[in-house]
Protein backbone atom coordinates (compact mmCIF):
# COMPACT_ATOMS: atom_id res chain seq x y z
CA UNK A 1 0.00 0.00 0.00
CA UNK A 2 1.48 3.17 -0.97
CA UNK A 3 0.95 6.31 0.95
CA UNK A 4 -0.94 9.53 -0.65
CA UNK A 5 1.08 12.80 -0.48
CA UNK A 6 -1.67 13.75 1.82
CA UNK A 7 -1.88 10.79 3.98
CA UNK A 8 1.79 11.35 4.63
CA UNK A 9 1.60 14.83 5.42
CA UNK A 10 -0.88 14.08 8.03
CA UNK A 11 1.56 11.13 9.57
CA UNK A 12 5.20 12.51 9.41
CA UNK A 13 4.66 14.70 12.20
CA UNK A 14 3.92 11.23 14.23
CA UNK A 15 6.63 9.68 13.29
CA UNK A 16 9.90 9.69 15.73
CA UNK A 17 12.68 11.66 14.38
CA UNK A 18 15.91 9.68 12.66
CA UNK A 19 18.82 11.00 14.56
CA UNK A 20 21.84 11.69 12.00
CA UNK A 21 24.11 13.54 14.65
CA UNK A 22 27.68 11.69 15.73
CA UNK A 23 29.65 9.66 13.93
CA UNK A 24 27.84 6.02 13.64
CA UNK A 25 29.40 3.17 11.64
CA UNK A 26 27.57 0.82 9.49
CA UNK A 27 24.50 1.44 6.98
CA UNK A 28 22.79 4.72 6.41
CA UNK A 29 19.11 4.40 7.88
CA UNK A 30 16.04 3.05 5.85
CA UNK A 31 13.39 6.52 5.44
CA UNK A 32 10.46 6.11 7.34
CA UNK A 33 7.66 5.99 4.64
CA UNK A 34 8.66 3.03 2.81
CA UNK A 35 9.01 1.17 6.14
CA UNK A 36 5.58 2.01 7.11
CA UNK A 37 4.24 1.12 3.59
CA UNK A 38 5.57 -2.13 4.22
CA UNK A 39 4.25 -2.10 7.64
CA UNK A 40 1.09 -1.18 6.76
CA UNK A 41 1.21 -3.91 3.80
CA UNK A 42 1.80 -6.67 6.17
CA UNK A 43 -0.77 -5.35 8.22
CA UNK A 44 -3.42 -5.22 5.46
CA UNK A 45 -2.40 -8.75 3.97
CA UNK A 46 -1.82 -10.51 7.03
CA UNK A 47 1.30 -11.95 5.50
CA UNK A 48 4.69 -12.75 6.71
CA UNK A 49 6.79 -10.19 7.09
CA UNK A 50 9.93 -12.29 4.77
CA UNK A 51 6.94 -12.64 1.92
CA UNK A 52 7.08 -8.47 1.75
CA UNK A 53 7.28 -7.70 -2.34
CA UNK A 54 11.13 -6.71 -3.13
CA UNK A 55 9.91 -3.29 -3.89
CA UNK A 56 9.66 -2.51 0.16
CA UNK A 57 13.06 -2.17 2.33
CA UNK A 58 13.94 -5.56 3.86
CA UNK A 59 11.78 -7.51 6.26
CA UNK A 60 14.12 -7.33 9.08
CA UNK A 61 14.55 -3.77 8.44
CA UNK A 62 10.73 -2.96 8.76
CA UNK A 63 9.96 -5.53 11.44
CA UNK A 64 12.69 -4.26 13.94
CA UNK A 65 11.28 -0.51 12.98
CA UNK A 66 7.73 -1.88 13.63
CA UNK A 67 8.66 -3.44 16.82
CA UNK A 68 10.01 -0.34 17.94
CA UNK A 69 7.47 2.02 17.10
CA UNK A 70 4.96 -0.72 18.40
CA UNK A 71 6.58 -0.36 22.02
CA UNK A 72 6.98 3.57 21.51
CA UNK A 73 2.76 3.83 20.88
CA UNK A 74 3.86 5.18 17.20
CA UNK A 75 1.82 2.71 15.27
CA UNK A 76 -1.76 3.25 17.56
CA UNK A 77 -1.13 7.08 16.74
CA UNK A 78 -0.83 6.73 13.12
CA UNK A 79 -3.94 4.16 13.22
CA UNK A 80 -5.36 6.65 15.23
CA UNK A 81 -4.97 9.61 12.61
CA UNK A 82 -5.83 7.48 9.60
CA UNK A 83 -8.66 6.38 10.68
CA UNK A 84 -10.12 9.48 11.81
CA UNK A 85 -8.85 11.38 8.69
CA UNK A 86 -11.18 8.47 6.97
CA UNK A 87 -14.03 9.51 9.43
CA UNK A 88 -13.78 13.21 8.86
CA UNK A 89 -13.96 11.69 5.03
CA UNK A 90 -16.94 10.57 5.28
CA UNK A 91 -15.28 6.88 4.54
CA UNK A 92 -15.37 5.37 7.99
CA UNK A 93 -18.07 5.75 10.54
CA UNK A 94 -17.69 4.59 14.31
CA UNK A 95 -20.90 4.46 15.02
CA UNK A 96 -21.51 1.31 13.25
CA UNK A 97 -18.95 -2.10 13.28
CA UNK A 98 -19.12 -5.82 13.78
CA UNK A 99 -16.38 -8.54 14.02
CA UNK A 100 -17.12 -11.85 11.61
CA UNK A 101 -15.86 -15.08 13.27
CA UNK A 102 -16.43 -17.32 10.41
CA UNK A 103 -13.82 -19.24 8.91
CA UNK A 104 -13.80 -20.20 5.21
CA UNK A 105 -11.47 -22.78 3.93
CA UNK A 106 -10.07 -22.24 0.45
CA UNK A 107 -9.44 -24.84 -2.70
CA UNK A 108 -6.11 -25.01 -3.83
CA UNK A 109 -5.44 -22.79 -6.45
CA UNK A 110 -8.34 -20.28 -5.13
CA UNK A 111 -5.83 -17.22 -4.90
CA UNK A 112 -5.07 -17.85 -8.48
CA UNK A 113 -8.97 -18.02 -9.66
CA UNK A 114 -10.14 -14.81 -6.88
CA UNK A 115 -8.53 -12.08 -9.10
CA UNK A 116 -10.12 -8.96 -10.44
CA UNK A 117 -9.38 -7.54 -13.18
CA UNK A 118 -7.99 -4.17 -13.75
CA UNK A 119 -11.25 -3.27 -14.34
CA UNK A 120 -13.27 -4.83 -11.71
CA UNK A 121 -11.15 -3.88 -8.85
CA UNK A 122 -10.82 -1.18 -6.40
CA UNK A 123 -8.22 0.79 -6.41
CA UNK A 124 -9.02 4.06 -4.59
CA UNK A 125 -6.18 4.99 -1.73
CA UNK A 126 -9.76 5.44 1.11
CA UNK A 127 -10.19 1.90 0.19
CA UNK A 128 -6.76 0.87 0.56
CA UNK A 129 -6.09 2.49 4.31
CA UNK A 130 -9.62 0.96 5.53
CA UNK A 131 -8.50 -2.42 4.18
CA UNK A 132 -5.50 -2.31 7.04
CA UNK A 133 -8.36 -1.97 9.62
CA UNK A 134 -9.39 -5.08 8.72
CA UNK A 135 -5.85 -7.14 10.60
CA UNK A 136 -6.03 -7.87 14.10
CA UNK A 137 -4.21 -5.14 15.39
CA UNK A 138 -5.88 -2.18 14.07
CA UNK A 139 -9.17 -3.97 14.98
CA UNK A 140 -7.86 -3.84 18.76
CA UNK A 141 -7.03 0.08 18.46
CA UNK A 142 -10.15 0.52 16.98
CA UNK A 143 -11.89 -1.13 19.95
CA UNK A 144 -10.21 1.27 22.10
CA UNK A 145 -11.53 4.33 20.33
CA UNK A 146 -14.65 5.63 21.65
CA UNK A 147 -17.22 6.71 19.00
CA UNK A 148 -18.32 10.46 19.17
CA UNK A 149 -22.13 9.12 19.17
CA UNK A 150 -21.25 6.88 22.37
CA UNK A 151 -20.55 10.01 24.27
CA UNK A 152 -23.68 11.99 23.23
CA UNK A 153 -25.98 9.23 25.18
Amino acid sequence: MELTNDQWELIEPLLPKQDRSGNRMGRPRVEARPVLEAILWVLRTGAPWKDMPPRFPSYQTCHRRYQQWMEDGVIDAILRALAQDLEMRGKFDFSEGFIDGSFSSAKKGALALGKLSGAKAQNSWQLRTAMVFLSPYPLEVLRRMKSPSSKQR
